[in-house]
């Protein structure tokens, strides 16, 4: 049994330009729509079941729905067109992960939902695969909220998880691999015989 541990970075629309070229499609079609956020960056971690590190995948993705960066994601994130427009695009990126994760008594892990939804919605939009589902997930935010005893219905954010458990803080956070490797310190600081596991 493996745990994959993964993050996402995304680019998006950026509809404050006059003539709105940043999406090839228009934000009136239903292709935008579809898929709202563009992965840019996958970053991930593979753990064996004694949580030891086995292998790393860390990849920049060439966007071809939306080409300008979003001026709120290249702030956040650091990330430039120019550093993406070298990288293979998400077909040949997205290919490449998928067989990172392959494998039956493999645990996809993330800090929260919206990484494995934004993950699927690029699979299925650049027609990679129409039925990813992974069998089992792991919501690492969820499993932290409950750990630091936070109220039902709010999460706890991934900085503040490693602040309150005085991991060291070495790397910018909203690179997705250094997100990654934040969400595995957490993991393994606060992973237990109870661990939820869901059924995608």
């Amino acid at each position: 049994m493996n745990y994959i541990i993964f993050d996402l970075e995304f680019n998006q629309e950026y509809i404050g330009q006059k003539d709105n070229k940043n999406s090839k499609f228009s934000t009136q079609t239903s292709k935008s729509n579809l898929c709202p956020f563009e992965v840019i960056q996958i970053g991930a971690v593979k753990l064996n079941k004694n949580l030891d590190r086995i292998s790393e995948f860390n990849e920049f993705v060439k966007p071809e729905l939306y080409t300008v960066m979003h001026p709120y994601v290249q702030e956040i994130t650091g990330i430039t067109m120019s550093m993406l427009n070298s990288s293979d695009n998400f077909k040949v990126i997205g290919k490449r992960f998928l067989d990172f994760i392959s494998g039956k008594e493999n645990i996809l892990c993330s800090w929260g939902n919206s990484d494995i939804r934004e993950l699927r919605r690029n699979i299925v939009y650049h027609k990679i695969s129409k039925d990813f589902s992974p069998s089992k997930f792991i919501n690492i935010q969820l499993m932290a909220s409950k750990y630091f005893n936070y109220p039902k219905g709010t999460s706890i954010g991934l900085k503040n998880a490693v602040q309150l458990l005085d991991l060291p803080v070495n790397e910018d956070f909203h690179d997705a691999f250094n997100d990654a490797c934040y969400t595995e310190y957490v993991f393994r600081k606060i992973h237990n015989s109870k661990i939820t596991i869901n059924n995608q």
